[in-house]
């Protein structure tokens, strides 16, 4: 049960600028106000690999691009497929037939999130909208027949989500990708035909307020024109005074150039970073994409996912949450429980996350962990184990003949008392057992 207290002491815009293409320049673009306060977003993964739906959004390439292939994906088509069967074989069969937009955008919006980021191209070069740069490897060419990243921007905009959109720089198996990458990536053939062309494309299109790049790491920057692109987006695309970008932009870059940072897969920092972050992470601890073989052990419990938002946002990130559709298009229900149970804890407990700061103390585990957040001259304690006994003590902040402390979802106040004089303090209320056992907490 985690739960947030509120501690009352009474003791970024966007500027006009334009941009050139270096990181000097790029890196001292201020973050749009929106994504820092947003706090909470929904990842989506859903391609051509919700179709095996085994082992994870990686398939093709554990099956036929690394060497040796992974002998657990090669038992799993040669068991359930006929010999010769090709991966392309499985785009047909992503139909996406059950796929309703405004259902998703409603458990999105349940979930408390703030920004919605859906994969418009995963490694495996499959596009989830019309892409006129990969002609018959699209969702409107064959699948679905279907725009879906257009008909999920509508709906989750239409629910006051931000709407952002994942792309993968490089693709496996593209011909014109592998003549650079056999070239040393010293010519830019793919990236001149295919990648900056779609991307552009894609901007100008869907308006994208979050670009969530990927599959950077076995090139440079330079290779991807990486600066050129997102000098482009921050002058003159249509969402320059909005969007917002990651680290992923070349070999390198993670964690030193882009609008936040990712680090890595699922980072979570050790004390409070200097620049803003993001925390990506997966319901399922195995996958990103749908897997018919996922275990209920294998997935993130409410109290994890929880526990896990608040140190995240604590430490000043915002947290990505991911889920994994099916290849009909539905959100498992499992994945769908998490969601809502996520937005039932922060429709009582989300003023101590959304538009937080981090507080000069992150941390506290005098008598149990507790991690806060700040705003302005309010500050919040959020307990994220359920107390022994309705007492809780605080070391950390500084107290006077004013302050007030509160448990959100109780407007009246609790008694306390100085732990030491003019420091700490120990409060208590015998309605504290019972708050926690409330439905969502």
């Amino acid at each position: 049960m985690l739960f947030a207290v509120v501690l009352f002491f009474f003791s970024g815009v966007v500027v006009d600028a334009r941009y050139a293409a270096n990181w000097t320049s790029l890196d001292a673009r201020p973050l749009p106000t929106w994504y820092d306060e947003a706090k909470l977003g929904i990842f989506v993964h859903w391609g051509v690999y919700s179709v095996p739906g085994f082992g994870s959004e990686w398939f093709w390439w554990h099956w036929q691009g690394q060497q040796p292939p992974d002998p657990k994906c090669v038992s799993y088509m040669s068991k359930n497929y006929p010999p010769g069967f090709s991966y392309p074989e499985f785009a047909p069969q992503f139909h996406a037939q059950l796929f309703d937009p405004h259902q998703w955008a409603d458990i999105f919006k349940a979930s408390g999130a703030k920004y919605v980021v859906l994969t418009a191209k995963h490694h495996e070069g499959f596009t989830t909208w019309d892409s006129p740069f990969s002609w018959n490897w699209n969702a409107v060419n064959t699948g679905p027949h279907r725009d879906l990243v257009g008909d999920l921007a509508d709906a989750v905009r239409n629910q006051s989500l931000h709407y952002g959109l994942y792309n993968s720089l490089y693709e496996w198996f593209h011909p014109l990708y592998l003549i650079d990458k056999k070239n040393g990536f010293k010519t830019q053939e793919f990236v001149i035909n295919k990648l900056l062309p779609e991307m552009y494309n894609m901007v100008v299109r869907y308006k994208p307020e979050v670009i969530w790049s990927d599959g950077d790491w076995e090139a440079p920057d330079t290779y991807w024109n990486s600066t050129a692109f997102l000098a482009w987006l921050y002058n003159d695309s249509p969402v320059k005074d909005t969007v917002v970008t990651n680290d992923r932009w070349g070999a390198g870059c993670a964690c030193k150039h882009g609008g936040y940072y990712n680090c890595k897969d699922k980072y979570t920092p050790g004390q409070l970073p200097t620049h803003k972050w993001e925390k990506c992470t997966s319901v399922d601890t195995y996958s990103w994409g749908y897997r018919r073989n996922m275990r209920l052990s294998e997935l993130m419990d409410l109290p994890t996912i929880i526990k896990d938002l608040v140190q995240t946002v604590a430490l000043g990130g915002n947290y990505l949450l991911n889920v994994g559709p099916t290849a009909e298009g539905t959100i498992p229900p499992v994945f769908e429980e998490r969601l809502r149970g996520v937005g039932a804890w922060l429709q009582i407990n989300g003023e101590a996350i959304y538009a937080s700061k981090p507080w000069r103390d992150q941390y506290d585990n005098t008598t149990l962990p507790i991690w806060f957040t700040s705003k302005g001259s309010t500050v919040y304690a959020i307990v994220t184990v359920k107390p022994p006994k309705s007492i809780v003590q605080l070391s950390s902040p500084k107290t006077s003949s004013k302050t007030k402390v509160t448990l959100l979802g109780n407007p009246k106040p609790l008694a306390w008392s100085p732990l030491h004089p003019n420091a700490g303090l120990t409060f208590y209320c015998l309605s504290f057992q019972k708050h926690l056992d409330r439905p969502g907490l």
